[in-house]
């Protein structure tokens, strides 16, 4: 009977030995899960913080080419205002010109008048 308590309290030295064991890999394990869970934490921030970026960055690329597109429109309205303004002002100086060489062409033919009159 004596041998056979013995062996039941070797046995249960074993499984207090071996819970033991298992308890200290269930820590191991939990701390391992825990920097898993704070990895995964951090890729998912990552994870987000790149799609931030990214929405960020595309609506800095529409906005972009809202104002590239709205200084495009603005520049072909300066152009066409300018180009009307230099129209009207040329067609001012041709006037002019042309007054100009019809009073030259006035004043040539009483050269003429007056050339033909001494002579």
């Amino acid at each position: 009977m004596e041998k056979k308590l013995d062996q039941l309290i070797e046995t249960l030295v074993e499984v207090k030995g071996k819970i033991d064991l298992l308890a200290n890999k269930v820590e191991t394990l939990e701390t391992r899960l825990n920097g898993l869970g704070k990895v995964d934490s951090i890729e998912h921030r990552v994870t987000s913080n790149q799609i931030d970026i990214t929405d960020i960055k595309e609506a800095l690329e529409r906005m972009e080419e809202i104002q590239s597109e709205k200084v495009e429109a603005m520049l072909k309205e300066v152009i066409q205002s300018f180009s009307q303004k230099n129209s009207r002002e040329f067609s001012t100086i041709h006037k002019r010109l042309d007054s100009h060489l019809l009073k030259l062409g006035r004043v040539e033919e009483d050269i003429l008048m007056l050339k033909e009159d001494r002579g």
